[in-house]
Order: C-alpha cells, then sequence, then structure tokens
C-alpha cells in the first residue's frame, strides 16, 4: 500500500509541475574534444518527480567519458520536483540545495551552472560551455586529501597554488556517490532502486564558504573538520572543493574521503 501510495503521490504532482523539455530541434550536436586546461564544475538542478532528469545523467556521463576527471559534477537536489525524506521513502531534497535553487532563479529542470558562467543553462547547451571552460585559463591550482579519523570525523586539506592575486571564496561541499533511492524515469514508470550520482548532501564551510585573499605566487593550505551524518554511506563520500568570485568558478577539485 505504500508503494501504491508513492507512486500515486507522484503522478498527481507531475499534473502540477513540468519537467524541462527537449524539443527535436534541441539535439545534442558532437564536437571535437577540447584541449583541456582546467577543471569544470557542473552544477545540475535535479529532481527524484523530475522525468527527464536521467536524460541529464545520462548526458554528465556523456561528457565525462569524454574529459575524465576533468569534469566535476554534483547533483543537487531542490525545487518542487526534489523529495525530502519521509516515512519509508528516501528522499535526496535538502534545505542547502533549495537556497541555491531560489538564489539561482531555477525555473526548470534538468537545468545546471557550468563553472557559474552564463546563468543557468538548459541540458542542451551543457556540452557547448563544459567544451568552452575546459579551454579557459586559469591561475590557480587546487590539491585536497579527505581522511576518515577513527572517531567518524573527515579531515580535510585544501592546498591552493596562486599565480595571481585570487580573492574571493573557497566552497567545499559533502557529496555521496551511488545513492539508491525512487526516481520517475522518462517512459513515467517510477524506478524504485534508482543509482543517483554525487549527490549534494550539505555544505562543509556554510552556504557560501569562506573569503580567501591570496597573493600572487603564494602557497595557502586550508584545514577542515566535519562529522558526516550517520545515513550517509562515508564509503561512498567525496569532497568537492571550488574557489569562485564574482566571474564564476576559477578551480575546482573533487576527492574520495579515504
Amino acid at each position: 500500500m505504500k508503494r501504491c501510495g508513492w507512486i500515486y503521490y507522484l503522478l498527481l504532482v507531475l499534473l502540477t509541475y513540468s519537467c524541462s523539455q527537449i524539443s527535436e530541434s534541441e539535439r545534442f550536436i558532437d564536437v571535437e574534444p577540447a584541449t583541456v586546461k582546467r577543471a569544470v564544475l557542473i552544477e545540475e538542478f535535479t529532481g527524484q518527480r523530475c522525468v527527464n532528469c536521467p536524460n541529464a545523467a545520462t548526458e554528465i556521463a556523456r561528457i565525462q567519458q569524454s574529459y575524465g576527471e576533468n569534469v566535476i559534477a554534483v547533483a543537487i537536489h531542490s525545487g518542487p520536483l526534489a523529495v525530502f525524506s519521509r516515512d519509508q521513502v528516501t528522499g535526496l531534497r535538502t534545505e542547502l540545495g533549495d537556497t541555491y535553487y531560489n538564489y539561482w532563479g531555477v525555473e526548470e529542470e534538468p537545468s545546471a551552472l557550468i563553472n557559474r558562467k552564463g546563468g543557468v543553462v538548459r541540458l542542451n547547451q551543457w556540452q557547448a560551455f563544459v567544451y568552452d571552460e575546459l579551454q579557459a585559463g586559469t591561475s590557480l591550482t587546487l590539491g585536497m586529501d579527505c581522511q576518515l579519523t577513527e572517531g567518524g570525523e573527515i579531515l580535510i586539506a585544501v592546498r591552493a597554488e596562486t599565480l595571481e592575486v585570487v580573492q574571493g571564496k573557497l566552497q567545499l561541499w559533502l557529496v555521496e556517490n551511488d545513492v539508491e533511492a525512487p526516481q520517475m524515469m522518462p517512459d513515467g514508470t517510477l524506478n524504485l532502486t534508482y543509482e543517483h550520482h554525487y549527490v549534494l548532501r550539505s555544505s562543509v564551510n556554510g552556504v557560501w564558504g569562506d573569503v580567501v585573499d591570496w597573493k600572487a605566487g603564494e602557497v595557502n593550505v586550508v584545514r577542515y573538520t566535519v562529522t558526516p551524518q550517520a545515513e550517509w554511506n562515508v564509503k561512498r563520500l567525496f569532497v568537492v572543493a571550488f574557489v569562485y568570485d564574482g566571474t564564476g568558478v576559477l578551480q575546482v577539485v573533487k576527492r574520495k574521503v579515504s
């Protein structure tokens, strides 16, 4: 009965809200691989009630197949098509995700920010934006180490090397990969065991991160300690760290908690 109730609830909501639709004229166009000069952050706005969002996950996988770890994606479950956990339902929506959803003025899902350049963009534009950003230069190099202590805390050390002055903010997120939770599929069915990739769980250092003011030629090491929530699988946790300013994301790095 609970499963039937969940499906009925989803169908009712789908009558109220709609996902981003991809028309015939917006098909993806393959382009030559970019010359990689930096890493790129995809902040994907998604939801478990969004029937077109699995297509977005497929597109991200396709882009990452071309550029590997140089493309870092974070799934931000947010907005009316996302689901909070309740009763026996595993929901991936967070208040943090809703804050970003509202701040960036997201109007439909799936959609994304690509290095926070050009605002929120639709699925058919992701590859082109990633291609351009991969070729853009950066004066910042990021490295990171994430260790899980016997006491269950995560110790994080971010190492930043700068060629030019960097004045912006350093943001750290905890994300969990391969989270099994319900998802509406493009054919209208409900997949109760869908695997969600790189789900935003929480921020390590606040909604907008910490202010940094680094001089040219400096090497800076910033350390954090965070305790993961009990319901998260620490074996599947990653930390995503990125530095951004008013122009967008300057550099991003992702490391597995080990």
